[in-house]
């Protein structure tokens, strides 16, 4: 899986600030430099009076400001279990790799799952993995490779025979429904700031499933290194709480 941040809004705290500070100021916003907009805000400094007003909004649950930022996030290589959890998310927008329009025709039918073109669950090769509404813990290294053997044979087969279904002429749009869950997809998506919290809210708890849950940290690291200020107070005051933020 790779995640890479394509096109942000500059300076997007300056924006949220801006918006926020519109809502109770009488002079018009647009009239003034950023400096004038901040003016009465506590710090010694712009960046510290950033951080006041941000953390004011967010602790108050004024999340309006925060809607008028927006980041756009290229995703490789998720499967489509992923990719349908992700996408009933209505207020993301999304573009989905086409497996109807593109032909997974010349994958190696003997490389698929060893990091080509399905995504392998962590519980098929490690023993020790607990996951979410399993029956029964760790198991032994018999049984870890008899699960291995099973998943890795079945995708294998699952490949070479869509691979023959396209030799026969059957056209890529039928041809895949044969294609397991895990197969992999590239995907583009777009949110605003305050969404990108309640996707994080809900899909970077700790009882999400495992493959989201990890490309929401990877969506949360970019994200902090865009809109520091506000995802670091996110992560260290909201993260885990009970309530969560509504879209």
């Amino acid at each position: 899986m790779e995640v890479t941040l394509l096109e942000a809004t500059d300076d997007p705290e300056e924006v949220i600030c801006t918006g926020a500070r519109n809502d109770y100021m009488s002079d018009f916003v647009g009239d003034q430099t950023f400096e004038e907009r901040m003016a009465s805000i506590e710090g010694d400094d712009i960046e510290e009076k950033k951080r006041t007003l941000i953390g004011h909004l967010l602790s108050h649950g004024h999340y309006g400001p925060f809607e008028h930022v927006q980041a756009t996030f290229a995703v490789k290589g998720i499967s489509r279990s992923c990719m349908a959890q992700i996408t009933r998310h209505r207020h993301v927008s999304f573009d989905v790799q086409s497996m109807r329009y593109v032909a997974f025709d010349d994958v190696d039918p003997e490389a698929v799952g060893e990091g080509e073109m399905v995504v392998t669950p962590p519980s098929a090769s490690d023993p020790d993995w607990i996951g979410r509404n399993q029956k029964g813990g760790a198991v032994d290294d018999e049984t870890i490779e008899k699960r291995e053997e099973i998943f890795q044979e079945s995708v294998k087969r699952s490949v070479e025979e869509y691979q023959e279904l396209l030799d026969l002429g059957m056209p890529p749009e039928d041809a895949r429904f044969v294609l397991p869950i895990g197969t992999e997809v590239n995907m583009v998506m777009s949110m605003n700031a305050r969404m990108l919290m309640h996707v994080a809210d809900m899909r970077a708890a700790a009882d999400s499933q495992w493959e989201i849950r990890e490309m929401t940290e990877r969506v949360l690291d970019l994200a902090k290194e865009w809109c520091p200020i506000t995802f670091a107070y996110y992560e260290e005051n909201m993260k885990n709480r009970k309530n969560r933020l509504a879209p």
